[in-house]
């Protein structure tokens, strides 16, 4: 077994906490201003890199997992990297739908006004 990359006991629950709080902002982001139409970039943008940074984690806990590290690195990584994976192109639909939804809005009410 190769020497532990960190400590697991005091840090192992520092990815998984901060991917977590990355994902509630990204989603009241989209729930925020996806409602209103607003920082379309801003929100697709975030949440490629939510994805990317998912897909990391899950690459890097299969590698500590192959190479022996123990349970609280591999898992400490394996589980955001897992849950961002399944929940951020889960949530791609919804994503896409708030801003269509904003748009016909938008389009309706310009109707309205001519």
């Amino acid at each position: 077994m190769n020497e532990p990359w960190f400590d697991a006991n005091l840090f192992a629950w520092i990815p998984g906490t901060l991917f977590g709080v990355f994902g509630g902002l990204w989603g009241t982001l989209l729930g925020v201003l996806g409602s209103q139409g607003k920082a379309k970039g801003l929100v697709v943008a975030l949440f490629w890199f939510g994805l990317a940074l998912a897909g990391a984690f899950l690459v890097i806990s299969i590698v500590a997992l192959v190479m022996g590290q123990p349970y609280g690195i591999w898992y400490g990584l394996g589980l955001p990297g897992l849950l961002g994976c399944i929940l951020f192109p889960t949530l791609y639909p919804v994503m896409k739908r708030t801003y269509q939804l904003a748009e016909a809005r938008r389009m309706q009410a310009k109707d309205l006004d001519a």
